[in-house]
C-alpha cells in the first residue's frame, strides 16, 4: 500500500493497528536501535533509511506483509540462512503474518547489512 504522506509520522499514523503495524514498527526499532545515526525519511511513497542521500533500506506495509527493501539480499553473507522462513526477491524480504521474526535471524540481517553501509561496502542492488 502506498501512502501520500509527508513524513514518517504521517505514514505511521495512517496506518492501520493491526499485525502489519505491529511488525512494521518492530522491525523500524531493530534499525534505529543498532543504527540510532540513520535518517527516516520518505520516498517513493515508503518509510526509508539512511544518511546522506545513501538509502539502505525502504519499509512498507502492504496489504498481505510487510516489505523490507534491500540493495540486493544476496550482498550479505548468510543471508539465505538468517531469512528462512521467509518470502524473499532479489532485494525485498516479504514478512507475513505467520513469520515470527524473534525466531529468525532478521536482525541479524539487518545488523550485517548497516556494518557492511559502514564499512562503505556497496549494499545497493
Amino acid at each position: 500500500m502506498q501512502y501520500d504522506v509527508n513524513n514518517s509520522e504521517e505514514y505511521l499514523e495512517l496506518l492501520e493497528d493491526d499485525w502489519r503495524k505491529e511488525k512494521l514498527l518492530v522491525i523500524r526499532q531493530m534499525i534505529f536501535t543498532y543504527a540510532p545515526e540513520l535518517e527516516e525519511v520518505i520516498r517513493y511513497k515508503m518509510l526509508n533509511y539512511g544518511k546522506n542521500d545513501e538509502y539502505i533500506f525502504a519499509l512498507n506495509a502492504q496489504k498481505h506483509y510487510v516489505s523490507l527493501y534491500v540493495g540486493t539480499i544476496d550482498k550479505i553473507e548468510n543471508a539465505a540462512t538468517l531469512l528462512d522462513g521467509y518470502n524473499c526477491g532479489k532485494g525485498c524480504i516479504r514478512i507475513k503474518k505467520s513469520i515470527k521474526m524473534e525466531d529468525t535471524g532478521l536482525e541479524q540481517f539487518i545488523h550485517k547489512t548497516i556494518d557492511m553501509w559502514r564499512a562503505g561496502e556497496d549494499t545497493t542492488c
